[in-house]
């Protein structure tokens, strides 16, 4: 089971998880809530209906991992679109996430933040180890956060599609873009082993 999710019985998933991974894993989950920054409600006055009523951007972010975690809804990335049909995609884009970014914003934190209280609460089995079980509802959790976080890191290394990652296969031990691959292909093993144990 070491660095693989597996199938609990009634549902969830569990991992051996050692020191190192537990601590790789915590730290990038606390670097995701501080890029996603905090919700709108955090800055306002202390009302309630504040998040309900709070209008998001309506720009696209200028951080590449933020434009990979909030896409523009309408239009296709590797499109160019002339005249008036660019601006009616910026239109309705940017309409589109004006209503849905904070909503978003608020289920990635949700999720990083499960990630975070879950690590933060499983003991040591010994050898400096640790078995995670998680149940259904925080299993979900943890594959919205391994998304976004391989996502992120995808962004960092520029990675668009599979022919990119292939090529991160190759890259020299002394390439300094070697540890952000590794905890690429790492979290990807480990998101696609917890998309297995949720598969009916």
């Amino acid at each position: 089971m070491p660095g693989t999710f597996e199938p609990l019985p009634g549902g969830g998933a569990a991992v051996a998880l050692d020191d190192v991974e537990i601590s790789i894993i915590r730290s990038l989950a606390v670097q995701m809530m501080e890029l996603i920054g905090p919700g709108p409600a955090e800055d306002a006055s202390g009302d309630p209906l504040a998040e309900l009523f709070a209008d998001g951007p309506s720009e696209p972010p200028s951080d590449p991992v933020l434009r990979r975690l909030f896409p523009d809804a309408y239009g296709d990335p590797g499109g160019t679109p002339q005249g008036k049909e660019a601006e009616e995609e910026r239109e309705y884009s940017s309409e589109f996430r004006r209503y849905t970014e904070n909503d978003l914003r608020a289920g990635k934190r949700d999720n990083a933040l499960a990630v975070i209280r879950s690590l933060d609460g499983i003991t040591p089995a010994g050898e400096g180890g640790a078995v995670l079980e998680l149940s259904p509802a925080e299993s979900r959790q943890w594959l919205g956060a391994l998304n976004d976080l391989r996502l992120a890191i995808g962004a960092r290394l520029e990675i668009s599609d599979e022919d990119d990652s292939d090529l991160l296969f190759r890259l020299p031990d002394e390439d300094p873009r070697k540890p952000m691959v590794m905890a690429y292909l790492w979290l990807g093993g480990l998101q696609e082993t917890l998309v297995a144990t949720l598969m009916p």
